[in-house]
């Protein structure tokens, strides 16, 4: 169970998983109750991001994550280059208004650490969720110094701790397979290893979301290990993999989307290879920005790219290095859906 140590004046209340009660379904009946009476919005106006002095990647993710590559450099300038391209990604999202907390990691036994958005979610009943990582080293990075960050400057109501189910071989990691409209609380997902449906029933029960729950094959025929690799739900648009979906779940994933007024742009799966899956919808000062690696925005026709700036500018951020780890603009970005204190 993860505690917040050291808050004598913590007003949060930490839940852990365990199988369904009164009290728990009490408990996602309070979470949709305060939700209702809350703005969401699709896109998060603050972020959180992990800047990595050590950053190389997780041999641990190899066996199912197939969107790795092996980098060419030395590990020191790796590390150097991963924590030039993260500070210059923050620096760019200030520049258009988004707020970024930017938090850095020392340690050299996260290597993944860059990629904040699997270990935990927030909401805007006040509610942040920690998850069940599959790799042992990913559970590393559950930090109780960003949790008394957020606490501090959001009005955090509680902390769900669904981490436990780790200790039985059972793992939700975050947005990384959860795809949330947070506006019409639908959460689409891809069945893998890293997505237990117990674990997500509990999730589903606790915020009231529609689960839209679809197989996936990448050219191997083995699952995509994360959704958010394949699909974006923005505000009015999304981007979706379809040919990765099983033909038999397509209908459902695109028909979702569609009722509740999503522009549907369709990938390729080079597209996919090259990250434009992976991109998150951020407020700024002035406008909406979907945020996509340099990489995948080059991936695009121009006729995605003209339907997709009807909707949303697009900003790109330079990130080859941390790429060579399997993920992307969305995974290096944890959104902040807490309402303020």
């Amino acid at each position: 169970m993860l505690t917040i140590a050291g808050r004598d004046d913590c007003s949060m209340t930490i839940l852990s998983a365990r199988p369904t009660s009164p009290a728990s379904v009490d408990a996602g009946l309070v979470s949709q109750a305060l939700v209702s009476q809350a703005v969401v919005s699709q896109a998060p106006a603050a972020v959180l991001m992990v800047r990595p002095h050590h950053f190389r990647p997780n041999v641990e993710e190899c066996p199912d994550n197939h969107f790795m590559s092996l980098p060419t450099l030395t590990p020191t300038e790796h590390a150097r280059r991963a924590f030039d391209e993260v500070t210059a990604m923050a620096e760019g999202l200030r520049a258009l208004g988004v707020e970024v907390d930017l938090v850095d990691d020392i340690g050299t036994v996260t290597p993944d650490s860059v990629f904040p958005n699997n270990w935990f979610t927030t909401h805007a009943d006040g509610t942040v969720v920690t998850y069940p990582m599959m790799a042992p080293s990913r559970r590393l990075e559950r930090r109780v110094d960003v949790l008394d960050l957020l606490h501090d400057r959001y009005a955090v109501r509680r902390v769900l701790d669904l981490s436990e189910a780790e200790r039985i071989g059972r793992h939700l990691e975050g947005t990384g397979v959860l795809v949330l409209d947070h506006v019409h609380r639908v959460a689409y997902v891809g069945r893998s290893d890293r997505t237990d449906e117990t674990v997500l029933q509990r999730f589903s029960e606790e915020f009231g979301y529609a689960v839209v729950l679809f197989d996936t094959a990448d050219r191997t025929g083995s699952p995509i290990y994360h959704t958010n690799v394949l699909m974006n739900v923005g505000t009015d648009l999304a981007l979706v993999g379809t040919p990765v979906i099983a033909p038999a779940d397509r209908p459902r994933v695109l028909d979702s989307l569609r009722a509740t007024g999503h522009e549907v742009v369709e990938l390729t799966m080079e597209q996919l290879e090259d990250f434009a899956g992976n991109a998150l919808e951020v407020q700024g000062s002035q406008s909406r920005h979907l945020v996509m690696s340099a990489r995948g925005v080059g991936s695009l026709t121009a006729a995605q790219r003209a339907t997709i700036e009807r909707r949303v500018p697009l900003h790109a951020v330079d990130i080859p290095t941390i790429e060579h780890a399997g993920g992307s603009a969305r995974c290096m970005l944890a959104g902040i859906h807490l309402p303020r204190r």
